[in-house]
């Protein structure tokens, strides 16, 4: 009865610390003080991707420097900044521009490709051969079926339309680590102030502020955990990676975070109040 009790006085604490996209996929975020939450997720999240000539996704897995590039949505389309380069504009690419099909994954799925000067600029930026592509409202790319309902979508986001994080999640492994490490490294888009560590791994249903969220599968974490968001270095240690498969690891994978799908849409906005359903 006690554990109950400790229970439903932190759920009681429990609200929206922060919010972030992520307009490039790899790229910086962005912080933001209220969003709109769409069936794919915050609205401008992961709508645009840098890929290979074979169509296959480009991320900071493979070229670390990916997280110094400022993406910015605009009601045109996107900026892009990065130092020592003059910034960008990059128009949304207009419906008559044909789709192709993109990789993520194992995930395909259409998209339309950007203007050749954003092309030309992206490529010079990160030293490879790359095409910017952009996630128009008419390209639908699906859930992965086991985790999800039929017409699920999402963004070109890894799999899921939302990754929350709790704070003392990353408290307890900043306690575990040899040095810390911000929450920027999990690139989540909601962070929500917690008292138990990893206490959303036991949620299934939740409702933040007025709309509702499917707790749908643990995010298992990778090498881009490595990469110092403020500097594009990988760590020689592999940390936090390291310390977090010391404590952390399933048979899914080393997880740090859970995945969400909307099941309705509306504002989020910091502040909000976190309410477990399920």
């Amino acid at each position: 009865m006690r554990w109950h009790f400790l229970i439903d006085e932190n759920q009681n604490l429990m609200q929206l610390k922060s919010i972030h996209i992520y307009p490039l996929k790899s790229a910086r975020g962005v912080v933001l003080a209220s969003a709109q939450l769409t069936a794919r997720g915050l609205d401008g999240d992961r709508r645009w991707m840098l890929i290979d000539p074979q169509g296959k996704f480009i991320t900071a897995r493979q070229l670390p420097q990916l997280v110094l590039i400022d993406a910015q949505t605009t009601a045109a389309g996107l900026r892009l900044q990065v130092a020592g380069q003059t910034a960008i504009q990059v128009p949304t690419p207009t419906r008559e521009r044909a789709k192709v099909m993109v990789t993520i994954w194992q995930s395909p799925c259409p998209a339309r490709i950007a203007d050749a000067a954003a092309n030309d600029w992206i490529s010079r930026v990160i030293g490879h051969p790359a095409r910017l592509v952009y996630l128009d409202d008419d390209c639908l790319r699906g859930v992965a079926p086991a985790w999800s309902e039929p017409g699920d979508q999402v963004s070109f986001a890894d799999g899921f339309p939302l990754l929350l994080i709790g704070s003392a999640s990353l408290d307890e492994l900043n306690r575990r680590l040899p040095q810390a490490v911000t929450m920027a490294r999990f690139r989540p888009n909601l962070v929500v102030q917690t008292a138990l560590p990893f206490i959303e791994d036991s949620w299934r249903q939740i409702a933040l502020g007025g709309v509702r969220l499917a707790v749908s599968k643990p995010c298992t974490r990778c090498v881009l955990t490595t990469v110092d968001p403020a500097t594009g270095v990988k760590n020689g240690n592999g940390e936090p990676l390291k310390t977090l498969a010391s404590f952390r690891r399933t048979a899914l994978g080393i997880c740090f975070g859970q995945n969400l799908i909307p099941r309705s849409v509306g504002r989020l906005q910091i502040g909000d109040r976190l309410s477990v359903l399920a």
